[in-house]
């Protein structure tokens, strides 16, 4: 049964950074050119679905215990976007190395991660971002983004639906295209990954998202002279505080 919703009101969603080192890089997919988001350069993560809230998941997690069932629901989304889009199962074995995928054409996540002999390491997460969409949007999305390293002898693979290609790319360099004026790199990535940058490896990234206080950033829409802006506080900690969209001209 598809969940129902008030009209305005945010839907869970999570998202991972995938990250490797030498050089320190995040893995980024194209979103597909209709929908939601078409053609941002993002990284993999979509809306919580009922099944990540399933209490079968129990035996197949580790580092959950303690955790809300919404939060616990939010790592597993999390992971399973992951490998829905770019084909990466962020599984471990019980010595904490990450277990082989054999099962990529199955359908059933769990069924996947039950198969690799592994569990997924909610407590190996770092939490990184909170971003809810402004009010007033047509389809608003209350999204947690997480930090987690690429599994060794794991190739990531664009499932060619939701997402129509991959890179793997070094934060500051996509921060430059962004400067440039690509247009596909929203504001909220933008943050993030200027955040990223500020770190030069997998563990300094991870230790100091694990160290910052949690902020949840809201933003607010501003009718300014000759556009919009999207305007978040101060406190979030990124350094900026706006984002500017000039109107585009009307075509004939």
């Amino acid at each position: 049964m598809t969940e129902q919703r008030a009209p305005g009101v945010p839907r869970p969603a999570a998202t991972i950074l995938v990250l490797r080192d030498d050089p320190f890089e995040v893995l980024m997919v194209r979103r597909h050119n209709n929908g939601q988001f078409a053609s941002a350069l993002v990284f993999p993560g979509g809306l919580v679905s009922p099944s990540d809230h399933d209490e079968t998941w129990a035996p197949l997690l580790d580092g959950a215990q303690g955790l809300e069932s919404e939060e616990r629901a939010l790592a597993i989304a999390a992971f399973r976007e992951t490998f829905e889009e770019a084909a990466l199962l962020l599984a471990r074995d019980a010595d904490g190395r990450p277990v082989g995928c054999h099962s990529a054409e199955r359908s059933d996540f769990r069924q996947v991660v039950e198969a690799s002999g592994g569990k997924l390491p909610i407590g190996a997460l770092a939490h990184f971002g909170h971003w809810i969409t402004p009010e007033g949007a047509p389809k608003r999305f209350d999204t947690h983004f997480f930090l987690a390293e690429a599994p060794a002898g794991q190739e990531a693979i664009c499932d060619g639906g939701e997402t129509v290609a991959l890179e793997w790319a070094e934060p500051r360099d996509v921060l430059a295209r962004a400067a440039d004026g690509d247009l596909s790199i929203l504001f909220p990535t933008r943050m993030n990954l200027k955040r990223l940058a500020e770190s030069t490896s997998v563990a300094e990234a991870i230790a100091a998202a694990k160290a910052r206080p949690r902020f949840t950033v809201l933003p607010r829409t501003e009718k300014r002279e000759g556009g919009i802006a999207v305007v978040i506080r101060a406190e979030a900690g990124y350094g900026e505080t706006e984002n500017f969209h000039p109107h585009q001209p009307h075509k004939d």
